[in-house]
Parts: C-alpha cells; structure tokens; sequence
C-alpha cells in the first residue's frame, strides 16, 4: 500500500508542475508543434524500455484499435486543446479547469467499468463540479474576452477526451504493458499534432526556442510525460479508477501555488469560488460511502 500512495503523491506533484512549464514554454513557443516535440522525445526513453524489456507487441486489432484510438483522443485532441487553451488564460486557472476530469471519469465508469457505478452522492458532487465550471465561466464572460472563455472551454473538453480515454483502458485494456501503451499512445497523439504544428505554425527549426523553452520541454518531455505516464497507467490497473483521479486535489493545489509564486498570477474571487466548488464536488463524489441505491 505504501507504494501506491508514494506513487499517487509523486505524480500529483509531477503533474502539478505541468501547467507551469507548459505556461512558460508557450511563451516562446506555439502550442502544436510545443506539444507535438515534447511527445516525440517522451517517447525515445519508453522505446528504449520496450527494448530493453523486449515487450511484446500485442496481437489482437481490438487492442490496437484501442491504443491507436485513445492516442487519438486523449492525446492528440485532448493535448492540443490544452495547449491552446493556456495560451488564453492562466497556468492556475487551466489546473483548475482541468480538475473537472474525475466528474466526466465517474459519469463514463459507470457506463463503462463494472463496480464503479454513479451513486446518488457521486451525482450530487457531479452537479456541484458543473456548477463551478458554471462560476469560473461567468468570470471570464464578464471579463469580456471570447479568447479567455474559448481557451476555458478547450481545457474542460481535453479534460473530457482525457477521462474518456482512461476509463477505455481502464474498461478493455488493463491487460496492456503501461510502457507500451504510453509510447504507442503518445507517438499516435504526436503525429497529427505535428501536422497541424507544421500548417498552422511553421517548422520548428524556424521558431525561437530559448532556453527556458528548451527547459520547459525537457520536463514536460521526461518528467511529465515518460514518467508520469507510466506510474499513471500503473496506478490505474492497481487502485480503483475513481481513486486514482483523486489526483487533481494535488495538482492543482500545486498548480496554483506555483502559478501565484513564480508567474505572479492573480485569480478572482469567482475563479477561486469556481475551484473550491470542483473539488467540494469531488470530495463528495468520491468519499468512501456505504451502500446506496445506483442511479439509472
């Protein structure tokens, strides 16, 4: 049991960190092709593992088609929503936005994951969430910039596509190598991403990459991704899949601390009342409780 609760801890705070760097890479660096390179380097220590360990590939299509097919979601779509989206608002903000993932992770385990149906207390914490979203929404229409509340919108989307596509493992691919599974997830997420990098952004050789660019890229490439992955993908076959994102209470604690200390952000008194109303949402959804009657 220690070992999992070191893990869940240590990827908290990995994960927690992410929105700093990904915030200070996008300084110098467009979002597509900033996620797209960070996945291809991610990727070069998970295939030398595979290597290594001489993993086997799987044979079945339906496994393929399920790597290949969350790559695609929650990579792909689901990275580049979020790196677009934190260009338009805070490292602080987006954490919190992103928070909403275990509220879209309950509504598609019950569906999905047998033993982890929506009670009536996982559908009043679920509402509860909505309503901060509802809150931290209001803020940024007030504010009057659409670029803001689309950049908010994009981040509760990815953190959808992210959700859907863990309890898809969590569902039909439990079986599957967590090393294997991340870098065949990640090249797949990485290649659309370059594409678009590549149309709408140019080549990469042609952009400025200071050094605190390069930086940002390198935590985000081994810290955030090879190794954060791994332990994810880990967790989530040990430990229920309601329990393992029980983790963004960490990160975005971690988030916002970071964001205030080093970046100096601000956030309002909405955003803020927004937040706490995730992750009260949260704790209700998800705190240990006896049996009750499921909801249809």
């Amino acid at each position: 049991m220690t070992g999992k609760v070191l893990a869940w801890l240590s990827l908290g705070l990995i994960w927690g960190a992410t929105w700093l760097f990904i915030k200070i890479g996008l300084a110098d660096v467009p979002p597509f092709t900033f996620v797209a390179i960070r996945f291809f380097i991610a990727a070069v220590p998970l295939f030398v593992l595979l290597r290594v360990r001489r993993t086997p590939l799987p044979r079945k299509m339906s496994d393929w088609v399920l790597t290949v097919s969350t790559g695609v979601l929650g990579f792909a779509i689901g990275y580049g929503l979020v790196y677009w989206g934190e260009q338009h608002i805070s490292a602080g903000l987006t954490a919190i936005l992103f928070t909403t993932y275990p509220l879209f992770g309950l509504v598609f385990a019950h569906f999905m994951v047998p033993g982890e149906p929506i009670t009536m207390r996982r559908l009043v914490g679920v509402v509860v969430g909505i309503a901060g979203v509802a809150l931290i929404f209001g803020e940024q229409l007030t504010l009057g910039s659409a670029l803001a509340v689309l950049g908010s919108l994009a981040v509760v989307v990815s953190a959808a596509c992210a959700a859907l596509s863990s309890v898809l493992i969590k569902a039909r691919g439990g079986h599957l190598d967590p090393a294997f599974l991340t870098v065949a997830q990640i090249l797949t997420g990485a290649v659309p991403l370059l594409v678009v990098g590549l149309l709408l952004e140019g080549s990469p050789f042609d952009l400025h990459w200071t050094p605190m660019a390069l930086v940002s890229l390198a935590y985000l490439a081994f810290f955030g991704s090879s190794l954060a992955f791994v332990i994810w993908y880990w967790l989530i076959r040990a430990i229920k899949v309601t329990t393992a994102q029980l983790l963004p209470f960490v990160n975005t604690l971690v988030a916002v601390v970071l964001g205030a200390v080093v970046l100096d952000e601000e956030l309002g008194w909405r955003a803020l009342a927004g937040g706490a109303a995730i992750l009260l949402g949260l704790a209700v959804a998800l705190a240990p409780n006896g049996r009750r009657p499921r909801v249809a």
